[in-house]
């Protein structure tokens, strides 16, 4: 079915290749003429777009659903619908991974924390059992105190699980001021980022491939493999 765009796109090419008055040309194709008079009333949205296209190139890998959160955490409010619109019409659909990972969110330096709780790193340990399993392992770090505030191991860590381990952390140790991961798919997923909006904690993400942007953290790892996952000489 044609759109009404298009309908008024024919109307105006009939007009200027055959040279017929708009009367003529909607006659002939049985087309209301009030539709090719009809102007759009529908806003620009202006502001929207300029600060979507921002946070677009701030957030490489976040879609629109994403997108959606950090717009409203700004006070942009509008329907989910809407912003797909508008951002497809601005041409900002997320490139398919080629395997290779992409920068998301700051790369801006942090500075060296000076008091427990300012700054907390989070990473995960993989390792596999003797059956061949796989399973995972959070771990919490105070950068200051140099302190594990938490190591929880399961076969599988999502967004949820995440949450409530960082939930209960805080109950007992009180809320950071930031926290450091890498970009992994628990860490920049919706479920994360509505907890960073509801616990109003500053979230640093490394640049891809820079493990040392969380160096505390890389170093606790360290020492817990030598430590725990050391394996017995075949």
């Amino acid at each position: 079915m044609v759109t009404p765009a298009g309908k008024r796109d024919v109307i105006t090419h009939l007009r200027e290749a055959f040279e017929v008055s708009e009367r003529r040309a909607c006659r002939s194709l049985n087309i209301d003429r009030s539709l090719v008079r009809y102007q759009s009333v529908r806003p620009t949205d202006d502001h929207i777009r300029a600060r979507l296209r921002v946070l677009s190139v701030e957030r490489k890998r976040f879609g629109y659903r994403r997108l959606h959160i950090l717009l409203a955490r700004e006070g942009f409010h509008l329907n989910h619908k809407k912003l797909r619109r508008l951002y497809k019409e601005e041409g900002l659909a997320v490139r398919k991974r080629n395997g290779r990972k992409r920068a998301i969110g700051t790369r801006a330096p942090i500075a060296v924390p000076s008091r427990v709780n300012e700054r907390w790193s989070l990473d995960f340990v993989s390792d596999s059992f003797m059956d061949g399993r796989r399973f995972r392992m959070l771990c919490v770090v105070d950068d200051h105190s140099r302190e594990c505030l938490a190591l929880v191991a399961d076969t599988s860590i999502g967004g949820h699980r995440l949450a409530r381990e960082l939930d209960q952390v805080i109950s007992t140790r009180g809320k950071p001021h930031t926290i450091v991961s890498d970009n992994g798919t628990e860490m920049t997923s919706n479920i994360m980022l509505k907890w960073q909006e509801d616990t109003k904690i500053n979230w640093h993400y490394i640049a891809p491939g820079k493990p040392m942007q969380n160096g505390f953290i890389e170093s606790f790892n360290g020492k817990l493999r030598d430590e725990c996952f050391e394996r017995d000489p075949v």
